[in-house]
């Protein structure tokens, strides 16, 4: 796909760059943003003129439906600079056509493509100077949307506001990841808004996250709502386990997130000839693989990490420890995909959109 400029744009330039204080070399993933956000908002039954402004706080009203009835969504990207110093986005489109499928489900307005897409490229434009070169160094993009109508009657919004804000970032590392399989706690059910980006989804995560915490587990597998036999999702990631030479990951659902990273693997892999099956995969499954040595690989997919290898999971109070392997699948597929993202490899799927 080819991006373009949106022209219809206000633009008020910070007064004077903060990238010159960034300490690049150690940044906490998230916790540093850019000079300048986009922001625009929805009046009236229609989208205003967006506007890129310094990046700051702004007033909103105490009972704006956002904190009171959770109308919000949001996406993650990523932009990675080649060693031209030319900006790319990985699969841009697959971003803004979720965004807008998680707004349907959350009563909000969809965003025009020239607002979000256009939008983001000019900020890129501007912001091009924080897009280090460099594998392991990228700028995370975070488009977001909030319920800012004012009044405490539960009902949708009739006024929102989108924004884009932008973090540097650099390798994502988290240590050897060891997981506990849910047994009562779910991430989404049927009928609910587990596949839409909605930020209620990530803030229940954290009680029974952090109960695996104290039990000495980074992650939560999750499983079904109904019957917690069927594995889902590892944490806030789409999740792959390996069983002898074939990858398995469960397809995507009401309770399972579109995810672009893990679209991304399946055709990967699928290239590289690594034979892939979307199908439920159950607990007893896994345990049983386990047990008879054929589970080689468990690892999680999503735009932070890219790839997150699962070292061990526990179930029943038992814990399974997967074999070191000389060779990993997920490595392999990591280096490809991230290759493909940084341009230091052919693109040959499109995924890949020049700013």
């Amino acid at each position: 796909m080819e991006l373009k400029t949106l022209n219809e744009i206000e633009i008020i330039s910070a007064p004077h760059s903060k990238i010159s204080e960034v300490d690049f070399e150690n940044l906490t993933f998230g916790n540093v943003f850019t000079d300048h956000m986009l922001v625009c908002d929805y009046v009236d039954g229609a989208w205003q003129k967006p506007v890129i402004e310094p990046y700051a706080p702004f007033m909103i009203d105490p009972s704006a439906k956002v904190f009171h009835y959770g109308q919000a969504i949001f996406e993650g990207m990523k932009a990675y600079k080649d060693e031209q110093d030319d900006v790319w986005l990985f699969r841009p489109d697959e971003n803004y056509h979720r965004f807008n499928k998680s707004a349907t489900r959350m009563a909000m307005p969809e965003v025009p493509e020239d607002v979000f897409l256009g939008g983001l490229h000019r900020l890129l434009e501007i912001e091009k100077e924080w897009v280090k070169k460099g594998k392991g160094n990228t700028l995370y993009i975070r488009p977001f949307m909030i319920a800012t109508g004012h009044g405490v009657i539960a009902a949708p919004s009739q006024e929102y506001r989108f924004m884009i804000i932008l973090s540097p970032a650099r390798a994502y590392y988290s240590g050897e990841v060891r997981v506990l399989i849910a047994e009562h706690f779910s991430r989404a059910a049927n009928g609910g808004i587990g596949a839409a980006k909605a930020a209620g989804n990530y803030s229940a995560q954290f009680y029974p996250t952090k109960l695996a915490n104290e039990q000495g587990f980074q992650q939560i597998i999750w499983t079904d709502d109904a019957t917690h036999t069927k594995l889902e999702e590892a944490g806030t990631m789409n999740v792959f386990f390996r069983i002898n030479d074939t990858i398995y990951t469960a397809p995507t659902s009401e309770r399972i997130l579109d995810g672009v990273t893990r679209k991304s693997v399946i055709e990967l892999a699928q290239r590289e000839n690594i034979k892939v099956e979307v199908r439920s995969v159950l607990v007893d499954e896994l345990v049983a693989a386990a047990k008879d040595g054929s589970l080689k690989e468990i690892f999680g997919a999503g735009t932070a990490a890219v790839i997150n290898p699962i070292v061990g999971f526990s179930y029943l109070g038992e814990y399974y420890e997967l074999p070191k392997l000389e060779n990993s699948v997920a490595l392999e597929i990591k280096e490809k995909l991230t290759n493909i993202q940084y341009k230091l490899a052919e693109d040959t799927f499109g995924w890949t959109v020049k700013i």
